[in-house]
């Protein structure tokens, strides 16, 4: 659902960059409070591997396809503040190396596809999970529903950006009917990788699950014949937890596979943005990306003619940037948090007179 550059007029377009940039400033703040020692590096590894799977395009009509949009995923994996990052974060590294989703768009992209995604899927996630029993398989579920309804919810939101700012006279009607048709179908490819994704994460290390702290119910103990709570355990220093050094490796190494290897297999059919602007004209006033002459241009490395080596090269490179810029960010954004607490410690050990 990359929106190009000459969809939406230039007002719109600014206007959707200034609501943006807010919703990316009150993330970095936000992030803040979700990042440690252990999921600051992992925020980058989510980044990356969205980046990776969003190069998937999974058939889901004739001459259709969809791909994964990854704010539900980000949101339950990292946090909602934190996976509003990751996904500008993927948005930015392809609108600037891989001329996907233009530049003068970047804003309406990370407004429908970043904060749009994360606010309706991990509404509906958190909601689920209160009325659910607690346990892996209600979040899981709850997981599923919150990403099957943030795509048709994304697409929503473009309809409504380009009533206000279309740059052709399509009904908008028309475009609102086709566009959340096809986005349920696509939902139903993003709620299955999403679920598929936080279950397997589930299965070895809940605890670096976002959405599924709290899981753990209190330990019980017969005394005098009545089941009570165990008393609570100290908890467990960052430097002394579990390492996540093998939670990283195996993601990044999945991330370059599917991205390096699987990618090739990806069906070639438009999204479904692009199928619904060809069919009903929106397309017509479509600009030419600023990146187009990018060494990576449409996820194919200039000058290397095997097709299965040159995409293969890109979605490597893809993967690599993206993890670093995002773990980056991310590095710098959980500093932040550990300077502010060092200084509020050190504010509240000195004596007053």
């Amino acid at each position: 659902m990359h929106v190009p550059d000459g969809f939406i007029d230039a007002p719109v377009s600014i206007a959707a960059g200034v609501a943006a940039a807010g919703a990316v400033a009150v993330s970095l703040r936000g992030a803040r409070r979700e990042l440690d020692e252990r999921t600051a590096p992992l925020a980058g590894l989510v980044a990356a591997f969205i980046f990776a799977v969003q190069m998937l395009n999974f058939p889901v009509a004739a001459g259709t396809s969809g791909h994964l949009l990854g704010g539900a995923l980000a949101a339950i994996l990292v946090g909602p503040y934190t996976g509003v990052l990751c996904v500008s974060v993927v948005l930015l590294m392809q609108g600037i190396l891989f001329a996907d989703g233009g530049l003068t768009a970047l804003g309406v992209n990370i407004t429908v596809m970043g904060v749009v995604t994360v606010v309706i899927a991990y509404a509906i996630f958190r909601g689920l999970v209160k009325v659910l029993p607690t346990g892996r398989a209600s979040i899981t579920t709850a997981a599923f529903a919150g990403a099957l309804l943030s795509v048709p919810g994304a697409a929503a939101a473009f309809t409504a950006i380009y009533a206000v700012g279309g740059t052709t006279d399509i009904p908008v009607a028309k475009v609102f009917t086709a566009m959340v048709g096809v986005h349920v179908l696509i939902g139903i490819g993003e709620a299955v990788i999403t679920a598929a994704t936080v279950g397997a994460v589930l299965a070895v290390r809940p605890d670096l699950v976002h959405g599924a702290r709290g899981l753990a119910t209190p330990l019980k103990l017969r005394v005098d014949g009545e089941l009570v709570d165990a008393p609570t355990a100290a908890p467990v220093p960052v430097a002394a937890a579990r390492s996540t050094k093998p939670v990283w490796i195996t993601g990044l190494v999945t991330a370059l596979v599917l991205a390096g290897v699987v990618s090739y297999y990806a069906s070639a059919s438009p999204d479904g943005l692009e199928k619904v602007a060809a069919d009903k004209g929106i397309d017509a006033h479509v600009e030419e990306h600023a990146s187009a002459n990018s060494p990576v241009a449409d996820y194919s490395v200039k000058g290397v003619g095997d097709a299965r080596l040159s995409g293969g090269l890109a979605g490597i490179i893809g993967v690599g940037v993206t993890v670093v810029v995002g773990t980056g960010i991310f590095w710098v954004v959980r500093r932040r948090r550990r300077r502010a607490e060092d200084l509020t410690a050190t504010s509240t050990s000195v004596p007053t007179a």
